[in-house]
């Protein structure tokens, strides 16, 4: 008896890049992980779901999905219905139910500050027009990573992936969570996602929860706890195969 291979899928989310997981990817694949981190589109709910969903469609053996951020919510999305993935893992996220969208749930409760950091620049695209997202260089640092170097975070603000306003407005139609086994990794210092609002959606999904005293940037500042918990989700729901 063996247990089959597993891919760890990650899923950025909104002003971050693939890059955001590297301290986090070298401690998966140590631990004998295949890891993909996903290039998110960040241009609406609806389309970066079906983005990743035909990501992992393509995936052989038992996938586990950790999204930050905006990242979870795509990856609920995403993820709704499929018989490969085993686990997912919401990393200083969103945990949304049907009908919700990611802007209205991140203000709902008090200390949302990441909101006064923003600001609008058109963009066209083909046909397609609107305003992308971007955090204001002067206080990305403060409000998006605050437990990160200053060095470090003006080069995540340089490179941050600007999300379109309309993927913060659009609306789930789906919630892997309610039948998939999730774990929340809620950053305590967070001024994106905040504190009560992480613990009520962690407790509505009756996810495992484990707190880290980090900013919204928590795989950036501490990869090796969100790590950890990534590789708790695999442990915990690997699946055996007779060879």
């Amino acid at each position: 008896m063996s247990t089959t291979p597993q891919t760890i899928v990650l899923v950025h989310g909104a002003f971050a890049e693939s890059a955001s997981w590297n301290g986090v990817i070298p401690r998966l694949q140590q631990a004998g992980h295949r890891v993909i981190a996903v290039a998110n589109p960040l241009r609406g709910l609806a389309s970066d779901a079906a983005y990743v969903r035909s990501l992992l469609e393509s995936i052989d053996g038992d996938v586990v999905v950790a999204g930050h951020s905006y990242g979870g919510s795509v990856a609920s999305e995403a993820t709704a219905g499929l018989p490969n993935v085993s686990a997912l893992v919401f990393v200083a996220s969103f945990l949304l139910e049907p009908g919700e969208s990611t802007g209205e749930l991140a203000g709902r409760f008090p200390g949302n500050l990441l909101g006064t950091a923003l600001a609008p620049v058109p963009y066209r695209t083909g046909e397609t027009s609107g305003d992308d997202l971007y955090i204001v260089d002067e206080k990305f640092n403060e409000i998006f990573a605050g437990d990160v170097d200053g060095e470090t975070a003006a080069l995540m603000a340089a490179t941050q992936r600007p999300i379109a306003a309309q993927a913060l407005a659009d609306t789930a139609t789906q919630a892997a969570w309610t039948d998939t086994p999730s774990w929340s990794v809620i950053a305590t210092q967070d001024l994106a996602v905040p504190l009560e609002a992480s613990r009520f959606m962690a407790e509505r999904a009756g996810a495992t929860a484990v707190e880290i005293d980090a900013s919204h940037a928590i795989t950036v500042s501490q990869p090796e706890a969100v790590a950890e918990v990534i590789l708790e989700a695999a442990r915990s729901t690997v699946r055996s195969a007779v060879r």
